[in-house]
């Protein structure tokens, strides 16, 4: 049974046409002992589907330790969203309900290179001398987390 339903799709085919370059979701997965992994690659599966420039790399959590390590994987399930770089922008856990809007916005940013921030917060990010480690911790039920979510990947994408 699919996660997404056809006006679901024909709606994030509409918002992924505007995608520039190509985005990987590289899937942290492991059959056993995972919540939501499951639901979390079909939903990923799907996603795919809506767009040419989006692909799925799955990757297993308990037996690719050196890719875990690489991306700096704790926790399943994670997708990390990859672009021409790895920008350090993760999603731990299924992306649903109010979170999936954030993550469409993430493979967005990661395809087109728009990232909407202020002259002074990009004045700012460019003065970070140490690296800055930033998790926003959401509920998929919660409609004030996204734009945490949005802002906390905005600032990924812009500073290394």
């Amino acid at each position: 049974m699919p996660i997404l339903d056809d006006k679901v799709i024909s709606e994030v085919k509409k918002i992924l046409g505007s995608m520039v370059k190509p985005v990987t979701l590289k899937l942290f997965t492991q059959p056993f002992e995972c919540g939501f992994c499951k639901e979390t690659h079909n939903l990923l599966d799907e996603l795919v589907t809506a767009s040419e420039k989006l692909s799925l790399e799955v990757q297993q959590f308990d037996q690719d330790k050196d890719e875990v390590q690489k991306y700096g994987i704790d926790k399943i399930p994670a997708i990390a969203i990859l672009g021409e770089k790895d920008y350090g922008i993760r999603f731990y856990g299924i992306p649903s309900g109010y979170e999936f809007s954030s993550f469409l916005n993430a493979i967005l940013m990661v395809s087109t290179g728009i990232v909407k921030l202020t002259e002074d917060t990009k004045a700012f990010l460019n003065k970070l001398q140490n690296p800055v480690h930033i998790q926003v911790f959401v509920t998929p039920t919660c409609p004030y987390c996204p734009p945490a979510v949005m802002l906390a990947h905005r600032l990924a994408y812009y500073s290394d």
